[in-house]
């Protein structure tokens, strides 16, 4: 029976298969790399933007200016949260269709040192962590992002994400920003629910 304290072993067994120098919520969750040039978006920046709106950081002001929303929208979608379930977050990032989600979801953002190599497992690991109290949100999976993430429009990446929403313009399709608006939405309307226990049958009446 897959329970709360597997979802909870699952969520470990991600963390601890990173063969990486991994640490719990990386301080660099942006390392925006444009050609040969890198330029790292802290997550102090992010969280000054997300609790007083000022954007201190050039790299976040102009992944913003290249989102396709303002800095309003940004900051409002990227701290909503959204109910899930732990259990139904896990099973759905473990199975063959959330694990082929998970590598289109990091198209051009993924582990900055281990590129694509554990792409899979740390967006994975970050969502999950972020999942254990019943609430998703943008900015909880970048807070837990336990290894340095790079965006890369390099000539190997072409620096766009699959953004997961249909209908979107460009540039809200594909920018970073915008993908992280829509993440924790996508996971949870993914997310495996346990079936509803089947009601209970209606006592049998006598003939008497």
């Amino acid at each position: 029976m897959f329970n709360r304290l597997a979802a909870g072993l699952l969520a470990g067994a991600t963390l601890s298969t990173l063969a990486v120098s991994a640490e719990a919520g990386t301080k660099r969750p942006v390392r925006w790399e444009t050609g040969g040039a890198v330029w790292t978006t802290t997550s102090s920046a992010f969280k000054t933007f997300f609790n007083d709106g000022d954007i201190t950081d050039r790299g976040l002001a102009q992944g913003i200016a290249e989102s396709g929303w303002t800095a309003d929208e940004i900051r409002e979608n990227m701290t909503k949260t959204y109910d899930v379930d732990l259990i139904g977050v896990s099973r759905f990032l473990y199975s063959s269709d959330g694990e082929a989600w998970l590598d289109e979801q990091t198209r051009s953002y993924f582990p900055y040192w281990m590129k694509k190599k554990t792409a899979v497992v740390a967006l994975r690991s970050a969502i999950i962590a972020d999942s254990i109290d019943g609430q998703l949100s943008s900015a909880g999976i970048m807070d837990n992002l336990p290894v340095d993430f790079g965006l890369a429009d390099n000539g190997k990446s072409d620096g766009a994400q699959n953004v997961c929403q249909p209908g979107l313009e460009p540039p809200q399709d594909t920018s970073l920003l915008s993908w992280y608006v829509f993440l924790p939405k996508c996971v949870q309307a993914n997310q495996i629910l346990p079936a509803e226990p089947a009601p209970a049958p209606a006592p049998v009446r006598g003939l008497w």
